[in-house]
């Protein structure tokens, strides 16, 4: 009893200090609100800048990219990941049969004989079956386990600490448009805030504490867009070839080796599988089932020679993505 519980204190600790991130970056953007809204636009020293400097208009476009930019960053915190379904988990014979088993050859093959009912092409870089042994089930392609979560993540490509959550398959559109929004955020307050910037270093700002913010607005929103440029370029790249970040660093192994590109739909269909088919739902951070589509799958299946890739396509479809 004594170790479980200091286990389930060492976990509830764990759970709370993955949260300190977020409320790192939940205070930056509520003092960047503040410092820009309150300090820039319409305090008592700052109500002419808003008349002579076209304030109002800043605000309007202010706060309808601060709004998405919100939307987009609570739906990637608190969208679940997907897990696998129940037909890639060991039923209680096979887990019993497997534990009998000595690891090694024969053990493969019973994963094997389970496996071949399901569509998994993927394999380890030895050729094995892939399994996790921490949630007792066979891998789906592009799944991963991982070790903050303690869970295997559909279509895994991150942990992300900022979100204190997986980034997969049921939330890897809304981490884009946070990338997107979250930039467009930073340059908007650079480009607004630069000549009262300029104005700061000659002088020609009110001797209040506005000014110290607008000084030190413009330098954290320049400081952050140059990373959130870096990342959210480095992410429309890995949609653009349809990889994960993991995939990125190392290629997937399918049964006939190793290929960088062996999810890749070509450039409008690996788009529409992230962001859906439907160009009015692009910039709105929310999931849809046709993100996915069936025609664009049998399109690029089509144009493979290997028949095992389009019964990837297609079991795929089927099991993932219009099952609940």
């Amino acid at each position: 009893m004594a170790p479980s519980g200091s286990r389930s204190i060492k976990r509830g600790c764990q759970r709370v200090l993955y949260w300190i991130p977020v409320l790192f970056i939940a205070l930056i953007v509520a003092w960047s609100y503040y410092a820009y809204v309150l300090q820039l636009c319409i305090g008592k020293k700052s109500a002419v800048w808003i008349l002579r400097g076209g304030g109002v208009i800043y605000l309007l476009v202010y706060h309808v990219v601060f709004i998405m930019f919100v939307w987009a960053y609570w739906q990637t915190i608190f969208t679940k990941p997907m897990n696998p379904l129940k037909e890639f988990h060991l039923s209680y014979s096979d887990k019993e049969l497997l534990e009998r088993e000595d690891r090694g050859e024969s053990q493969q093959e019973i994963l094997r004989r389970i496996a071949k009912d399901l569509p998994i092409y993927t394999r380890t870089n030895s050729g094995a079956i892939r399994f996790c042994d921490r949630c007792q089930l066979l891998k789906p392609d592009r799944c991963h386990h991982c070790s903050v979560c303690d869970k295997c993540i559909l279509k895994m490509d991150h942990h992300c600490p900022w979100v204190n959550n997986c980034v997969g398959f049921s939330n890897y559109k809304f981490f884009m448009l946070f990338l997107a929004y979250s930039l467009l955020y930073c340059l908007f307050i650079t480009a607004t805030d630069l000549k009262y910037f300029i104005k700061f270093w000659l002088n020609g700002l009110p001797d209040t504490q506005a000014k110290f913010h607008i000084l030190f607005l413009f330098f954290s929103a320049s400081m952050f867009s140059v990373s959130l440029a870096s990342l959210f370029i480095y992410h429309c790249w890995l949609v653009c070839k349809n990889r994960s970040t993991l995939e990125a660093v190392r290629a997937p192994v399918f049964r006939h080796g190793t290929d960088k590109n062996g999810f890749s739909l070509g450039f409008s269909k690996n788009f529409r599988q992230v962001f859906g088919d439907e160009v009015k739902y692009w910039p709105v951070p929310l999931f849809s089932r046709e993100s996915v589509l069936l025609e664009s799958e049998i399109d690029f299946v089509i144009s493979k020679v290997s028949t095992h890739m389009y019964e990837y396509q297609f079991k795929l479809k089927v099991l993932f993505f219009y099952r609940t």
